[in-house]
């Protein structure tokens, strides 16, 4: 790859993404661009590297003063850099990161191979590592009859994941036989793949996560440890039919060629994002922040906020496909706009951001440095509690109880937070996306003070030190997802990704308006820091517009 690191602006990543204006937009308009990518979220600016790689004149537009959107960094207090959505890395694309030479660029990836620890209310817990055989031993100490069983559950996931993605040659971490390469497989073709795998394809397409892991386990600490799994981002319970397929989603990349492993990227999850600023525009591409798109102009290009008119023949959008609808206005077509307005996109998940005086130490296994703070920590609901608490959200309601699951980017990384302190990256379901009786928005911030109340009452409960060893928190709901990070409905996602919302059901990279795309998660493959989503727009960008070029 041809690309040269001494470009004029200051990196993004020293600036932690806010990256300003290169000209006053007057002099952007008085340009003629061969596209314009409109959000600089991490797969608006994977779009925009490849555009640009391919001699285009690309401009990012980008609302806030941060790029990122929801994979950024910030500093709500003073030392503590925070990943205020995003948090973990296990989907990246290793192409992408092969193609566009992220190590050049300071991309490092730390594997969390301590994989999950569940602790539960009778005083035990179960560790669960990445390494098979320190996980069959673990298996064995809590629940040796199940021992068969976990096998076969890992086995079904395997074969999925490498019958849909897999492996390169020589082991390597990806394959042009991977489906989640443009264009987005139909049914048809995933079945092929499956040749006549039956565990294989209720995983993909039919079972509960209940039914994937009362299949296979019988320990109910088990069953309990693994059901979150099945509903990261969805607004589903884990009782309902497809969930174990999103289990399968966030089991399916091959990052660092680990199958299924999830990381932490130096710096913060943000880091993605700032890299492939630079990258972009150390390809020539020039990204502008802090210039709200007002409308999208088919064919024409970008209208501003403040009235200027930005011309390109193609428009790329990183933004939500509901967004996306509203910079159209009346230029949308009306097929594609009931196709968007189809596809569900409340969210229900919830952020909560914390600095610690030191690390969570959990009762059933002491100690505020273990091996257990350098995976992910589940703080687990029984099934009741998840009937009950998906009821309630569902209804508009706080639950009295939330599921988290919890990071420790300071546990690998003393550089995000002052010298002894350390940060806690929760992810809690379910929340309301509007309370029937109360409002994210209340001036008093009471509403969004009680739900991280709930969310760290729901940890504490199995830590000594906690909420003594709290010193900030800041908690991002589903409504805040969708005013801080412009993605509506507050959906992680850009829109629900059961079974049937995947695959060559999600939005077509094309749009039925003349030279408009789109290259954010609701297109092919998904949710998550994937970024391949922008690299199979721009493939389809360039193919179509090759004759025009």
């Amino acid at each position: 790859m041809t690309h040269s690191t001494d470009f004029p602006e200051i990196s993004a990543r020293s600036t932690l993404g806010v990256v300003g204006l290169p000209m006053p937009a007057r002099e952007l308009a008085a340009r003629r661009w061969d596209v314009i990518v409109v959000g600089a979220g991490h797969n608006g600016l994977a779009c925009a590297a490849y555009l640009a790689r391919a001699g285009k004149q690309v401009l990012v537009l980008e609302a806030r003063e941060r790029v990122g959107g929801a994979c950024t960094l910030e500093e709500p207090w003073p030392g503590f850099r925070v990943s205020p959505c995003a948090y973990l890395c296990g989907l990246l694309h290793p192409l992408v990161i092969e193609e566009l030479d992220f190590p050049a660029w300071g991309y490092h990836w730390t594997p969390a191979t301590a994989g999950m620890f569940v602790p539960f209310e009778d005083g035990s817990y179960v560790q669960l590592p990445e390494d098979d055989d320190a996980c069959e031993g673990e298996i064995a100490r809590v629940a040796p009859r199940d021992l068969a069983g976990w096998r076969a559950m890992g086995d079904v996931m395997r074969r999925a994941r490498n019958a849909l993605r897999p492996a390169g040659a020589l082991g390597g971490a990806f394959s042009p036989d991977d489906l989640w390469l443009n264009p987005a497989p139909s049914r048809e073709q995933i079945e092929e793949r499956l040749a006549g795998d039956e565990e294989a394809r209720g995983l993909l397409f039919q079972w509960s996560m209940a039914e994937y892991v009362e299949r296979y386990l019988s320990d109910e600490r088990l069953q309990m440890a693994y059901l979150g799994q099945g509903v990261i981002g969805a607004f589903a319970s884990p009782f309902d039919p497809g969930t174990a397929s999103i289990s399968f989603h966030h089991s399916s990349g091959r990052l660092g060629g680990l199958p299924g492993m999830w990381g932490y990227v130096r710096g913060g999850m943000g880091m993605v994002s700032f890299i492939l600023c630079d990258i972009a525009r150390g390809l020539g591409a020039t990204v502008a922040a802090g210039v709200p798109v007002a409308r999208i102009l088919p064919g024409a290009g970008v209208e501003l906020m403040g009235g200027e008119r930005i011309h390109a023949p193609v428009v790329v959008s990183n933004a939500d496909p509901r967004t996306t609808l509203a910079l159209l206005g009346d230029a949308a077509d009306p097929a594609w706009r009931a196709q968007v307005e189809a596809v569900p996109i409340e969210g229900c998940s919830m952020k909560v951001s914390v600095a610690l005086a030191e690390l969570p130490n959990f009762t059933a296994k002491p100690g505020v440095d273990e091996i257990h703070h350098r995976g992910q920590i589940n703080t687990p609901l029984t099934k009741d509690e998840w009937r009950r608490a998906y009821a309630v959200a569902r209804a508009g309601g706080l639950p009295d109880r939330l599921w988290t699951e919890l990071y420790f980017q300071t546990a690998f990384d003393d550089s995000v937070a002052p010298a002894g302190a350390h940060l806690m990256s929760v992810f809690a379901q379910y929340v309301p996306y509007n309370f029937t009786q109360g409002d994210w928005d209340d001036p008093s911030g009471a509403w969004r003070a009680r739900a991280g109340q709930v969310a760290l009452e729901s940890i504490a409960r199995f830590c000594s030190n906690l909420p003594d060893a709290i010193l900030h928190y800041e908690v991002i709901g589903p409504r805040d997802i969708e005013q801080r990070v412009g993605l509506a409905g507050g959906h992680i996602f850009q829109g629900e990704i059961l079974p049937q919302h995947m695959w060559d059901q999600r939005l077509a990279y094309q749009t039925p308006m003349p030279g408009v795309y789109l290259c954010g998660a609701a297109t092919h493959p998904g949710g998550s820091v994937i970024a391949v989503n922008g690299r199979n727009a721009a493939s389809v960008v360039l193919g179509e517009r090759l004759a025009a070029w």
